[in-house]
C-alpha cells in the first residue's frame, strides 16, 4: 500500500490543494498532517489572536477531512522530527509540502529534504499553493527579483494561471498515524474579543458573499474607513483557508472594475513574497538603507505606548489601533496611517511598530508585515521614500463624517462631522465632553521637520 504524507502549514483547506491533489493521483493511504510547530513558538510568532484563528481552521479542516473518510493528524514539536517520525510509522514513500518564502521555511525544507533523503523517502515542494504567481517566475532581466511593483505587475497580470481543483472526495489515513486532540479557541488568553472564525468553510461563505456584494464597489470604496467596504479575506489568505489562485480566477469571471483593483491588491501579496524570497534579511533589516536613526522603542517609549494603546490625540490614528485591538485586523488604508504616524511623525524604528503588529495581527504575515512597514518607513520598495501621511488630510479623505472614529473612539462619539477630527480645538463644554481623550503627542509640523532634518531634507 503506497502512502503519502501531507504536510500542512499556511494551507488549511481541501478546494484548490496542489500537494493534497498530487497524493492522491496514486491509489493508496494519505497523512494530512500539521505539526504545532515549536521553532514558530520560539521565534514569538505563536500568539494568541493566529493561535485562536488556527484552532478554528484545524477543526474545520478535520471535519471536512472526516466528512470524505479521513482525519487530521496533528503532532507538536520540531516540525522535520516530526514527519521524519510519521514517515517511519506508516513508511510513507512521499512528503507533500507547500513552497513558503521566508527564511525560516526555506531552512526547514532544505533541512526536511536531507532527513527525509537519509530514509529513502522523497519531498514534493508545490508553489502555487499560496502564491498566485511564485517567487522567481517573473524576473527583470538584471536580477533575481522585481524591486518595483509596477513593472513587477504589469508582467504578473501577463502569467497564465493554472486550472483549479475542487476538494477530494475520499481520503483514506492509515491506522498506524497518531494524532494529538486538536487544539480548541474556547478558554484561550489574550484573544481580541472581535476575532473573526477561522476555517476553509467560513472563508468560502465570506468570498462568496464578498463577490456578489462588496467586490463591485470596492474599486471606488476600498479606502472608505467607515463604510468596512474591503474583503476582510486577508486572515483566510494567510491561513490558506482560501486558494489566491482561485480567487484570482473568481474575481475575474466576476469581471468589472472593481475586480482589477481588488486583483491588484492580490498581487502586492506576491511581490513582497518575491521580495523576501530574494532577500530574507528584508524580514529585520532595511531593504534600502536610508541612513535613518531612528528613535529606539526604549528612547520613544512614552509615545510608543500612545501609539499601541490609540491615545495619541489624533483620532483617525487612534481609531485605527483600537480596532487592530480589539478584532485583531484592521483595514489597509488603516494601516498605512498608522505606520506614517510611528515611523514619520514619531520617527520610531519601523521594526516596532511592525512587532507590535504581528503581536495582534490574525492575518500577521512575515513578508506582508514586514516589506508593507518598510514601504512606508520609507526604507522599502517604495518610489517616494519621503512621501508622509498627514493623518487629518487623510481623515477628511477617508472618514469625512467621522463615523470611523466615532465607532472606535467613544469618548468622541458625542460630536458630529469632522470637527471629530480635530478635537482639540474645541472649547468649553464641547471640550469637556470628550472626557479624558487626550490632545495631540506631537504637533504634525514639528513632526515633519524632524523626519526632513533626520533625512538630510532641509539645510
Amino acid at each position: 500500500m503506497h502512502v503519502s504524507v501531507v504536510l500542512f502549514t499556511s494551507d488549511l483547506r481541501l478546494h484548490d490543494h496542489p500537494p493534497l491533489r498530487a497524493a492522491l493521483t496514486r491509489p493508496g493511504q494519505v497523512v494530512p498532517l500539521f505539526v504545532r510547530d515549536r521553532g514558530v513558538a520560539a521565534a514569538g510568532f505563536a500568539v494568541p489572536n493566529r493561535l485562536a484563528f488556527l484552532a478554528d481552521c484545524l477543526r474545520d479542516l478535520d471535519a471536512g477531512l472526516r466528512a470524505r473518510g479521513g482525519r487530521l493528524v496533528v503532532r507538536s514539536g520540531d516540525v522535520v522530527d516530526e514527519v521524519c517520525r510519521v514517515v517511519t510509522e506508516t513508511d510513507a514513500a512521499d512528503v507533500h509540502l507547500a513552497a513558503d518564502v521566508s527564511a525560516y521555511a526555506q531552512r526547514r525544507e532544505a533541512r526536511l529534504r536531507r532527513e527525509l533523503a537519509a530514509q529513502g523517502c522523497r519531498l514534493w515542494v508545490h508553489d502555487t499553493v499560496n502564491a498566485v504567481v511564485p517567487p522567481g517566475t517573473v524576473a527583470p532581466a538584471a536580477s533575481d527579483h522585481f524591486a518595483v511593483f509596477t513593472p513587477y505587475f504589469r508582467r504578473w497580470t501577463g502569467q497564465r494561471l493554472r486550472d483549479t481543483s475542487g476538494a477530494p472526495r475520499a481520503v483514506r489515513v492509515p491506522d498506524t498515524a497518531g494524532s494529538e486532540e486538536l487544539p480548541v479557541r474556547e478558554g484561550r488568553a489574550a484573544v481580541s474579543a472581535g476575532l473573526p472564525a477561522g476555517g476553509e468553510t467560513e472563508a468560502r461563505k465570506r468570498l462568496t458573499a464578498w463577490l456578489r456584494g462588496g467586490l463591485a464597489a470596492y474599486g471606488d470604496r476600498q479606502d472608505d474607513l467607515a463604510g468596512d467596504a474591503t474583503s476582510r479575506l486577508s486572515p483566510h489568505l494567510h491561513f490558506g483557508t482560501l486558494s489566491p489562485v482561485e480567487v484570482v480566477h473568481r474575481v475575474r469571471q466576476a469581471g468589472g472594475p472593481g475586480a482589477d483593483a481588488f486583483v491588484r491588491q492580490l498581487a502586492w501579496r506576491d511581490f513582497h513574497r518575491q521580495v523576501l524570497a530574494a532577500r530574507p534579511d528584508a524580514a529585520t533589516a532595511d531593504y534600502r538603507t536610508r541612513g535613518d536613526r531612528w528613535r529606539s522603542e526604549r528612547a520613544a517609549r512614552a509615545d510608543v505606548e500612545a501609539w499601541r494603546e490609540g491615545r495619541t490625540g489624533y483620532p483617525a490614528i487612534d481609531a485605527a489601533m483600537r480596532q487592530l485591538r480589539h478584532e485583531g485586523w484592521m483595514p489597509g488604508r488603516a494601516r498605512l496611517l498608522a505606520a506614517s504616524f510611528l515611523t514619520k511623525t514619531l520617527y520610531v524604528d519601523w521594526r516596532v511598530g511592525a512587532r507590535h503588529f504581528l503581536r495582534l495581527l490574525v492575518d500577521g504575515d512575515v513578508a506582508n508585515n514586514q516589506l508593507n512597514w518598510q514601504w512606508m518607513a520609507g526604507t522599502g520598495t517604495d518610489t517616494r521614500p519621503n512621501r508622509v501621511l498627514n493623518p487629518l488630510v487623510q481623515a477628511r479623505r477617508h472618514d469625512p463624517d467621522g463615523a470611523y472614529v466615532r465607532r472606535w473612539v467613544p469618548e468622541l462619539a458625542g460630536l458630529h462631522g469632522p470637527a471629530v477630527h480635530e478635537p482639540w480645538r474645541l472649547r468649553g463644554r464641547e471640550r469637556a465632553a470628550c472626557g479624558a481623550y487626550p490632545d495631540p503627542i506631537v504637533d504634525l509640523s514639528d513632526g515633519l521637520a524632524r523626519f526632513r532634518r533626520a533625512r538630510g531634507l532641509t539645510a
